[in-house]
């Protein structure tokens, strides 16, 4: 390296030591804080309960929608079109494809929910990053990391997490203080995340497994039964904020962090709702659009855009278990009816895709990146 960097570089460097959390009695937040955790987890649950049911058709494009907008608080961008093509393999698109490698570690931490211990997030972060960067995961780092500064060593940076021997039982003791039963859940789901983001306990990654580890805890606590609330994209509004409230954490100030999970769940809230009401407008307007007989394929497909709004004929022949001829029929009825329209590929690998549905997505996603007044 160059002489400069090794002057900066040597003799030693401070380095996080987490707080124990397993047994701490008092998660030093006020009252005030405290009731406004409270009401938003009123109102996780509310739209949980309320809208569970009905949901079941959205509830996958409300976990797509979270996962994009938790990497896009790692500034990895996609449009709703691009992360559907790269769900059905399309690899052009970099950071779709990420995008879609996220969706797969939410949907393991929302599975893994009940069973939480280190192996279940090593799973998350494995489902994150296993395809492309396989010696980053099935275990804990190995090396100090840091965040920003420079590349050549810790020294300057703006945080530098506990030394990977210190990983082990930071995250074990992670792990009990999940398990407990005492705490009020989305505070006790806000302090655990700032804790793992302190430890960050992987090569790298910690950012997006850290916040599937939210939907994690939220389902294990029963906070969530049936849908994916879109945490992340409340987080969105003001990235800033939630950044230094992860630093006001490691300062030993928790309040901030739980404040802002507060605040991010009734944003998100109120964005899922908009989305879901988009939604349900765009699949009643398709009732008067297509004319094709009740119980028919093409109504099938219709069923399914509202979970998956790019489509090919391989695809619905295997996943609605019909033949080429009924699935390009149904693909047909829905291009007549202004529902498809054709996005890529040739005779051979043609794509096709709900515009509409794609549009809401990008709506919910323009709203979420919005700053709030004043910041």
């Amino acid at each position: 390296m160059p002489r400069r960097y090794l002057r900066e570089h040597a003799g030693p460097y401070l380095a996080a030591i987490p707080k124990p959390l397993a047994a701490v009695e008092d998660l030093g937040i006020s009252d005030d804080i405290a009731a406004l955790a409270e009401e938003a987890s009123v109102e996780i649950a509310r739209f949980d309960a309320e809208l569970g049911s009905e949901l079941a058709p959205f509830s996958a494009l409300l976990l797509r929608s979270e996962s994009a907008a938790s990497s896009r608080i790692e500034q990895l961008t996609a449009s709703a079109k691009a992360i559907a093509l790269a769900e059905l393999g399309d690899p052009s698109k970099h950071n779709a494809n990420l995008i879609v490698a996220n969706t797969r570690s939410m949907e393991a931490a929302i599975r893994l929910a009940d069973h939480l211990d280190e192996q279940a997030i090593i799973d998350m972060q494995e489902a994150l990053l296993g395809q492309r960067h396989p010696e980053w995961t099935g275990h804990w780092r190995n090396e100090q990391v840091w965040i920003k500064g420079n590349n050549y060593g810790p020294h300057g940076a703006d945080f530098v997490p506990p030394h990977h021997e210190r990983v082990p039982a930071a995250m074990a003791d992670l792990v009990k203080f999940l398990r407990r039963d005492d705490l009020p859940a989305l505070a006790q789901t806000a302090v655990a995340h700032a804790q793992f983001e302190t430890i960050h306990p992987f090569p790298d990654g910690n950012g997006r497994t850290g916040r599937s580890l939210v939907h994690a805890v939220l389902r294990s606590k029963r906070l969530t039964r049936n849908v994916t609330v879109p945490v992340s994209a409340g987080l969105l509004t003001d990235t800033d904020a939630y950044f230094e409230a992860l630093t006001a954490y490691r300062a030993g100030r928790p309040a901030e962090i739980v404040e802002q999970m507060a605040n991010a769940s009734f944003l998100a809230v109120a964005n899922g709702r908009r989305l879901v009401s988009d939604l349900e407008a765009i699949r009643a307007s398709w009732d008067e659009r297509v004319r094709s007989r009740r119980g028919a394929t093409a109504w099938r497909v219709a069923d399914r855009l509202v979970r998956q709004p790019v489509v090919d004929s391989p695809t619905l022949q295997r996943e609605l278990g019909v033949s080429a001829p009924s699935a390009n029929g149904a693909i047909e009825v829905l291009v007549e009816a202004g529902v498809l329209a054709k996005v890529s590929g040739n005779h051979r690998n043609r794509k096709w895709a709900a515009t509409e549905v794609l549009d809401a997505l990008d709506h919910f996603a323009q709203r979420a990146g919005r700053r709030v007044k004043g910041t």
